[in-house]
């Protein structure tokens, strides 16, 4: 499966969120946004209200940080992918069904602490697994290295699933998740605060051995 770097959004605004979306989508496929309700994590961000009509030049992934994920993923019909975590969901046929009449797809996200017995049950249900490598809520944290074993495990388990880190990503932390398994790096800090955002993307992607950056438009 190919690597991918995708750009990961947490802000409180839509005009932010638009402004970081320009700022990357020519030069990458997708583009993942955070959605936290300052309840299953302690914070706060944009919501479903800033998610209409968004720019149309690359796909999005929702990483819904939030209780009853299902009733955000009903109000959000369209092709996305939707990555919900296994702490905050009850009824997996609720979010199920939920995912199917949007017409998205679905991601199962994991926090450090949780258990990979927790995600093996679950993998049959969906097209990504998620490992959080910081705990969730906000920007800027440190690499939790530890969660390396438990992305080996799964990689072993799972050789066709994707999966994607999120957390502490940067060209030093990258190759190291990739090494473990992960075939997609979701990056915040160490894209955005970068005046180039095209040379941070491909100096993660050569961190891990991959010479050109994966573009969306060249």
């Amino acid at each position: 499966m190919p690597l991918e770097v995708i750009p990961a959004i947490l802000v409180k605004d839509r005009g932010e969120l638009l402004r970081r979306i320009a700022a990357v989508s020519p030069h990458v496929k997708t583009v993942h946004i955070d959605v936290m309700d300052n309840r299953f994590v302690p914070n706060r961000t944009v919501g479903l209200e800033s998610f209409s009509d968004l720019p149309s030049s690359v796909h999005y992934e929702f990483h819904w940080m939030v209780e009853h994920p299902e009733s955000y993923i009903a109000g959000l019909p369209g092709p996305y992918l939707h990555i919900v975590h296994c702490e905050a969901v009850k009824d997996w046929g609720v979010v199920e069904e939920a995912v199917r009449r949007a017409g998205g797809a679905l991601g199962i996200a994991f926090n450090p602490a949780t258990p990979t017995g927790k995600i093996i049950g679950l993998a049959s249900k969906t097209k990504r697994i998620l490992a959080m490598t910081v705990v969730p809520g906000f920007d800027g944290q440190k690499y939790m290295a530890e969660v390396e074993l438990k992305i080996s495990e799964l990689r072993a388990r799972f050789p066709a699933m994707e999966i994607e880190v999120d957390g502490g990503i940067n060209p030093e932390t990258a190759a190291r998740a990739v090494k473990a398994g992960a075939d997609k790096l979701a990056a915040s800090s160490a894209i955005f605060t970068k005046d180039d955002k095209k040379l941070a993307i491909a100096m993660i992607l050569r961190s891990c051995g991959v010479l050109e950056c994966r573009t969306g438009s060249g």
